[in-house]
């Protein structure tokens, strides 16, 4: 997992380049570059998968070719035994390797071989044309910026806003070329909005709950073949139980991190779980009095964000990857995609059939600009690379072919998942009525005293050229009914909160964080003796 930065062009600047380099010195241990005209490339590498061998920038051996690689191909052994076989021969161990070896096998069409959480960037050294790909989902970001004689390419808004320029991004499950006359033309390789398409509903419950299990187990066990201590971002609720339960059985060497208000439902729910699995566990609590305007400051800083509610779910997530730096943990599952995919969310169940399938699916692709992206940020910020099982592309596709009354059923959301793991999971985790992260976790209020803010903020750093802040879409659409078309609209229509609505917000916000001061204020004294 790494931090890549490359400037392509005949103006590529190399005190420019510097700069962009060290913006993403958090999302790794070494700074690996290589300088050469019209090409300077570079990593802040994150050393996880043959440690000290995968070197970027990789070179193939005949120097055609030149690779920066941020993220894991978690299939690289197969691929590697495949292109063994087609006669490729390896000096590491290592999935860089092998990327770059199934691009020269088999061209554009190997990231349909890839299973993994990835973008990279593979320039031809003699031209500058650059071959750009990003995962399916979009678990790792990529962006770009064009200035005259120069293309500059970043994992990270960040080291890219000192340009100037406009700030676009690579979108999920999209590939292509970036040319010599600065022109980059992408497609997808696998379109979010029709996945599933085609495909036989399975509506049986046992043969869902089977193919469930069998794809999220395996999704979880090439997550965590590594010899490296394992972490797990739990919660206490279904998803984050689920992936502990997994990951303890797969890889004993594994620890349990959670964040919250010392007597909140998510620190007890979790505490009882980590002591049943007999699972270290690690509680990093706080107060809601102890989150400053510098945390949520320095959350918007790292995040990138541009919606108010994943701005404050990064201010609770900030905390749990600076423990894990602070552990030695380099590797952790989190359990980020489950309500998208299975349900969780009310709306999916206030609509039709066809209506929820478009729902699904409008969430899942946003979810690089969303939830992914504030895990990525969050844990590479730490050195920290995050994985996330529940949107490993075949668990996607399986969800997709099943009908939301699997999803919901007897009133309880993620049904078919609670099916699935019946049998592993205590009852008072399947049991436990679903709670946003932030909220479960007691801080969620105290950071809403600060969402008039947020855009300014935003805008300090420049992220701007990239996207503005704007109002939380699932806000919009609970206000147009839950339809899709009509949010979409008004979304673009008025993109942030008003004047009146932020007032309206801070109020309630004031309100919930004076209440534990008026309750010391005017509850009974303590008897004195």
């Amino acid at each position: 997992m790494c931090g890549i930065a490359l400037s392509i062009g005949p103006e590529a600047d190399p005190a420019t380049f510097r700069r962009m380099l060290a913006a993403l010195a958090p999302r790794g241990e070494v700074t690996e570059t290589r300088s050469e005209s019209g090409l300077l490339a570079g990593t802040r590498r994150l050393r996880v998968v043959d440690r000290d061998r995968a070197v970027q920038p990789w070179t193939s051996t005949d120097e055609r070719w030149l690779l920066c690689f941020n993220g894991e191909i978690f299939n690289y052994r197969e691929l590697r035994a495949q292109l063994t076989r087609l006669g490729q021969a390896f000096r590491t161990e290592s999935d860089t390797e092998v990327l770059l070896a199934a691009f020269q096998q088999w061209g554009e069409a190997a990231v349909t071989r890839l299973r993994g959480e990835y973008a990279f960037a593979v320039v031809e050294r003699a031209t500058g044309r650059a071959y750009l790909a990003r995962d399916p989902l979009g678990v790792k970001p990529l962006y770009w910026s064009r200035r005259p004689g120069c293309l500059q390419l970043a994992s990270e808004v960040k080291a890219l806003v000192g340009h100037g320029a406009p700030i676009a991004e690579v979108p999920p499950g999209h590939h292509g070329w970036a040319e010599t006359d600065g022109h980059v033309r992408l497609s997808p390789y696998v379109d979010l909005l029709t996945i599933g398409d085609g495909l036989p509903v399975i509506d049986d419950p046992d043969e869902a709950a089977l193919l469930v299990r069998a794809a999220l187990s395996d999704a979880i066990r090439m997550r965590v073949e590594t010899d490296l201590t394992v972490g797990v971002v739990l919660s206490g609720g279904l998803d984050s139980s689920l992936t502990l339960r997994q990951v303890r059985d797969i890889h004993p060497d594994c620890v349990a991190v959670t964040v919250g208000v010392a007597d909140s439902p998510d620190v007890a729910y979790a505490r009882r779980l980590a002591a049943d699995l007999d699972v270290p566990h690690v509680v990093v609590e706080l107060r809601p009095r102890d989150i400053r305007l510098a945390d949520v400051r320095e959350a918007i800083r790292i995040s990138e964000l541009t919606e108010y509610g994943d701005i404050i779910n990064a201010v609770v997530s900030v905390p749990i990857f600076r423990r894990l730096r602070d552990l030695g943990v380099k590797v952790v599952l989190t359990g980020d995609g489950s309500d998208e995919l299975f349900g969780g969310y009310p709306m999916y169940h206030q609509v039709a059939p066809a209506a929820a399938r478009r729902l699904f699916l409008h969430r899942i692709r946003n979810l690089c600009r969303t939830e992914l992206q504030r895990v990525d940020r969050a844990a590479m910020a730490h050195g920290v690379e995050a994985r996330v099982p529940f949107l490993d592309l075949s668990v996607v596709e399986l969800a997709m072919r099943l009908p939301v009354d699997l999803k919901l059923r007897h009133g309880q959301e993620k049904w078919i998942v609670r099916r699935a793991f019946a049998d592993v999971l205590p009852d008072y985790i399947l049991r436990r009525p679903k709670n946003p992260m932030s909220y479960s976790s007691g801080l969620h209020e105290r950071v809403r005293l600060y969402k008039p803010l947020f855009a300014r903020l935003h805008r300090s750093f420049g992220y701007d050229l990239q996207e503005p802040v704007r109002r939380d879409f699932d806000t919009v659409l609970s206000r147009c009914g839950n339809d899709l078309d009509r949010a979409i609209a008004d979304g673009l229509t008025r993109p942030d909160y008003t004047v009146l609505e932020h007032a309206r917000d801070l109020v309630g916000a004031a309100k919930w964080n004076a209440a534990p001061m008026v309750r010391r204020l005017v509850g009974p004294r303590p008897a004195r003796h």
